[in-house]
């Protein structure tokens, strides 16, 4: 009985808990959004921490194909400030998580004049930071 009172306490209290969702709304005002993928992005500890804290910005964030990857540029991401001299780089070029066949498809779009791929939309799943990444016109 009481371990089941505990494990009802618990989860309300992670159910409060809420992971910090971040909209580009600068996007969703300047650009036509044509298509969406969920995606992944590499990251480190420190700024995971400074993500869960809402200290990020993704406002003038952009995607770019690289020797073959998708990185995020200009994603700001503020150093953590318990952080100790391993801290993150605040504007460093972030590597992006897709399947071969994402990256080339999306590649191929991106690459036709006035189209370019945008975050959406940043938030948590399962624990992990995903990005609504979009291919938009505008």
């Amino acid at each position: 009985m009481k371990q089941a009172r505990v494990a009802a306490k618990a989860a309300e209290r992670a159910a409060h808990v809420a992971e910090p969702a971040l909209d580009n709304r600068r996007a969703r005002y300047e650009y036509e959004k044509l298509e969406s993928l969920e995606v992944g992005i590499a990251l480190t500890g420190t700024e995971i921490k400074s993500i869960r804290r809402g200290n990020v910005s993704i406002n003038e964030a952009f995607a770019r194909l690289r020797d073959g990857e998708l990185w995020l540029m200009n994603f700001t991401i503020p150093q953590y400030k318990e952080g100790s001299y391993f801290n993150h780089e605040p504007n460093r070029p972030r590597k992006l998580l897709l399947h071969r066949e994402q990256i080339d498809r999306l590649a191929g779009r991106a690459a036709e004049k006035g189209l370019t791929l945008v975050p959406w939309r940043l938030y948590f799943k399962n624990g992990r930071v995903k990005i609504e990444l979009a291919l938009v016109r505008g």
